[in-house]
């Protein structure tokens, strides 16, 4: 499903929160565009829930999180403060659709954005994967 209006980043969000999105749909823009749709509802909710949604979503797909699969707390708060970064500088009323494409036109759209900031070793170790570890790189722009 292309995200390239509002309705359709809703809809999946939507899907996500219920755990009823199909994997396939789970992409890398799919993580941006529920990101910034739960940020602009309540970014401090974002930021509080979301860690609970991806797990319980990954476990709807028949995933696992464990201590090398599925959730990832540095990557989520990483992408987080990157989508409130991209939702700030954006005008108030500018869709959603417009705010996910600037933030995927940019380094963020690359898959393998996070580590330009964090070595893959630190990154997908057990520590960063259960909680918050700053990047050993160079620091987030956000």
């Amino acid at each position: 499903m292309p995200l390239s209006t509002d309705a359709k980043i809703l809809a999946l969000t939507d899907g996500f929160r219920a755990c009823t999105l199909p994997k396939e749909q789970w992409t890398h823009g799919a993580h941006w565009a529920a990101a910034l749709t739960l940020l602009r509802e309540d970014r401090d909710a974002a930021f509080r829930d979301m860690p609970g949604m991806i797990r319980a979503y990954n476990e709807s797909c028949g995933g696992r999180n464990t201590k090398t699969e599925g959730y990832h707390e540095t990557i989520t708060l990483a992408s987080l403060r990157a989508a409130a970064q991209a939702l700030d500088e954006a005008p108030p009323d500018t869709p959603l659709s417009a705010v996910l494409a600037s933030l995927l036109a940019g380094p963020c759209g690359k898959p393998d954005w996070i580590l330009d900031y964090w070595s893959r070793e630190r990154l997908f170790g057990v520590t960063a994967r259960r909680e918050w570890v700053e990047p050993d790189i160079r620091p987030l722009p956000f």
